[in-house]
């Protein structure tokens, strides 16, 4: 198993992903300033197609390399006979863990070229957050996710979402309360196995 530390970040890919596309804009727009100085058909394809061009890779193409990239770790996975007993699929995170073998494997979104696999008992503790926050009529959560520590660093993966706050005895808050219990659980008999 893997010794190295998690990197949940590549922040070679980062930038790429960020900076690619605007790099990509500024040639085109340049190209088309003195190649078609009067404009044209090869004026607006240039000034138009890689605006378009770049918003569909920023909304599409992250979803879309780290869905391959999951199954691709999935296959790779069952290939070397890692048994899946649970796997999370979280917005920025997979979680994927043997608890025959106690191992885990993490694919993260930002750095989705990296398999990470490490033996449980590399993991600190493992906790629920349910995101609580105010009083009263106003307490409720807009996150809830659960987390474990591995060689120090904190992973966060959320079970629940949202851009509102929703009250502590909706179905929502609730759901993702049960989800990251039992993700925590599974943690902690994994690593009570390879105990």
């Amino acid at each position: 198993m893997e010794n190295k530390k998690i990197k949940k970040i590549n922040f070679v890919y980062l930038l790429g992903y960020i900076f690619g596309p605007v790099i990509l804009c500024a040639i085109c727009f340049t190209l088309g300033m003195f190649i078609c100085p009067d404009g044209g058909t090869m004026a607006v394809v240039l000034f138009m197609c890689p605006p378009l061009l770049s918003m569909v890779w920023w909304i599409c193409a992250g979803r879309f390399l780290f869905k391959r990239k999951k199954k691709a770790l999935e296959k790779e996975l069952d290939e070397q006979g890692f048994s899946r007993n649970q796997t999370f699929y979280g917005d920025g995170c997979m979680v994927v863990i043997d608890t025959n073998k106690g191992n885990m494997a993490l694919l993260f979104f930002w750095n989705p070229f990296e398999k990470q696999i490490f033996p449980v008992s590399r993991i600190e503790k493992a906790w629920v957050d349910d995101g609580r926050s105010g009083a009263g009529f106003l307490e409720g959560s807009s996150r809830v996710s659960f987390l474990f520590k591995v060689d120090g660093i904190t992973v966060r993966v959320n079970t629940f979402t949202s851009n509102q706050r929703w009250r502590m005895d909706t179905d929502y808050i609730l759901t993702g309360i049960s989800k990251a219990d039992m993700m925590v659980k599974v943690i902690e008999d994994a690593k009570k196995k390879v105990k």
